[in-house]
């Protein structure tokens, strides 16, 4: 299956508070926001928030399971803007559009660039991205 601009491809993630403290912690991020309630109620915030790497590590995830389905797949680059907060109790849509596709000879297939976003459960965009990845038949 070929790529193509205008392509795209989504999932739903829900997020719940014991999810979000295990991967904070899992990656070293301390802030009590992610894992400590009463804290977390005392923030602009008022209950707890997902990790920034969190849901940037969902987002970029979505790109590998989705292009790997048809060959192989390695992220070239990715830039990422936090809009608003993703709460830890919500359900979020990730979201990928293709722009443009690029075939490379040198790196044996094709330079896709991405625009992508997080949807709160709200619809709003919590975070906004953009990547380039390559698909190829062969890593």
């Amino acid at each position: 299956m070929k790529t193509y601009p205008r392509e795209r491809f989504s999932s739903e993630v829900t997020l719940t508070p014991a999810v979000v403290a295990d991967y904070a912690r899992a990656v070293g991020d301390d802030n009590p926001v992610h894992h400590d309630p009463a804290f977390a109620a005392s923030t602009r915030y008022g209950r707890l928030i997902a990790s920034g790497t969190h849901t940037t590590a969902l987002l970029l995830g979505l790109t590998a399971s989705h292009f790997s389905r048809r060959g192989s797949m390695v992220g070239l680059e990715f830039w990422v803007r936090f809009r608003r907060p993703v709460y830890a109790d919500e359900t979020i849509r990730l979201e990928w559009l293709v722009i443009k596709v690029t075939p490379n000879a040198k790196l044996r297939g094709d330079i896709v660039e991405l625009r992508g976003r997080v949807r709160a459960q709200d619809g709003q965009t919590a975070v906004g991205a953009r990547g380039r990845v390559l698909v190829t038949d062969q890593l």
